[in-house]
Parts: C-alpha cells; structure tokens; sequence
C-alpha cells in the first residue's frame, strides 16, 4: 500500500519553486494535499500543478496569504500534517522586513515557541541556495543564481555558497514527516564550493555557453567551509551530484526558454 493513502496534508506556498516538486512526491506517494496558493485564479500558478499525476483526484486548491490572518485556516483543517514552505525570497530589498534570511529565522523562532507550547511536532527543513529543475514556469531566485552565471556575464563573485538540488529537499520534507524519530533541524547542503568551481563544471557540461572568465576582484579566493550531512543522511536523504542539479537547472532553464544556446 503506497504511504500517504488515506491522509490529508497541507503544502502552504505550493506554487513555489521547492513546494512545486512536494506536492509531486506526495501525490505520487498518495497522499491528497490541501495546496495554498495566492491566487488559484491564476494559470501561471496554478496550472503546473494542476496537471501533475493525481492532481486531479487529490489535490485541492485554496486561497491563501502570508499577510491575512486565518486565511489559512480552512486549508488546514482535518490535515495530519503541514508542510509550511510559504514565504518570500528577496536577496536584497530596501525594507529589511522583506528580507529572506530574516524572515524566514523569526517565522522559525515563533513556529518553535508555538509548538513547545501547544504540544505539536516541529521539525524544520534549512536548505543551503536550492538548484534543480524548475516545475514552475516562472523564474524563482535561486535558480536565477545559475542564471547569472550563464547569462553572458564577464565576471564571476569571490564567494562560498552551499548548494543543495530542489529534488532533496522536497524529499527531506517527506521524509521527515513520515519518519517518527524525526527531530530539530535539519541542514541541507549537498555540496560547498567556490563560484569559481561552479563556472569550471558548468564550463565542462556547457562549452558552447558565454561564462565569465575571471573573478570580479583580485583578492584570495574565501576559504570553504563545511557542513555535516550525518543528521540528513540518518534521516535517509541521498545527495544528489552538484554536476547533476547544475546540468538539469541548465536544461530546465532552456526548456522554460530563459536561456538559449
């Protein structure tokens, strides 16, 4: 019997780029998903998730927003589980309210002091910058990361990035919903590495494409660090190959015609 058979969860933000490709492994694990969306109304939405296998028998849509309260109450109701993935991603903005990383640490903080107090299991999913084919139509952030490398641009940024693929961390959720010795946080970052290892593999998978040649200053190149995967491989995530998510972001890239060569 497939897994999420007869259970009802919920995926907030489900047009998103990693609650996409969620929706899609519960639904093929056969869960039926409550999805909050924006606007339903929506093709550019909507659509891509509509279609997936599924869908059409178990997947409901309701209208949702970060910023009215109770909206989602409705979508939530009767769920054994919620995947809270709804959130913005701004690498910069002038009003610091809107920014991720600041975001996303406060909702982590008070989605912890809720469940303490209401006894509810928690557990949170922190992905390093998230590559990987896109489902959605619309370019996302951090698939805009590889972009900039492809884009025709002369110089590459001297810095360190973890990099994790979108396929991963859809699963991490998964996987730790389903697993009862599920517990804390989970750190997702398949690989560390330098930009201009990035430029290298991308210049090996891609020689036709213009990348940048040089680094944008002449400083020593940040050192790398490291991030233990134990906790997310006890949990059972396999990660796949940087050279895999980067080939595949490339593909989807020119699949979804923002990027021709």
């Amino acid at each position: 019997m497939t897994i999420g058979v007869g259970q009802l969860v919920c995926v907030t933000g489900a047009s998103g780029y990693i609650a996409s490709w969620l929706v899609k492994f519960l639904l093929e694990r056969g869960y039926t998903v409550n999805a909050t969306v924006r606007d339903p109304s929506d093709p550019r939405k909507v659509d891509h998730l509509l279609s997936l296998d599924g869908a059409k028998e178990r997947l409901h849509l309701f209208k949702a927003n970060l910023l009215e309260e109770g909206s989602f109450d409705s979508a939530v109701q009767g769920c054994h589980g919620v995947f809270h993935t709804a959130s913005p991603f701004f690498l910069s903005s002038k009003d610091p309210q809107k920014w991720y990383n600041l975001s996303k640490t406060l909702a982590e903080e008070i989605a912890w002091k809720f469940t303490k107090e209401n006894n509810i299991d928690l557990v949170t999913i922190n992905p390093a910058m998230v590559i990987g084919p896109l489902l959605q139509p619309e370019l996302n952030t951090s698939a805009a990361a590889v972009l900039n490398f492809v884009n025709g641009a002369e110089t590459f940024r001297n810095v360190i990035s973890g990099w994790v693929d979108v396929k991963d961390v859809a699963n991490a959720h998964i996987l730790a919903y389903e697993n009862d010795s599920a517990n804390g946080r989970y750190c997702l970052v398949g690989r560390v590495t330098h930009n201009s290892v990035i430029v290298k593999m991308l210049r090996d998978l891609f020689p036709t494409l213009q990348l940048p040649e040089k680094c944008a200053d002449e400083k020593l190149y940040v050192p790398i660090y490291q991030v233990s995967k134990k906790k997310a491989k006890n949990l059972g995530i396999k990660f796949t190959p940087l050279e895999v998510s980067l080939k595949e972001t490339v593909e989807s890239l020119k699949e979804k015609k923002l990027i021709k060569f």
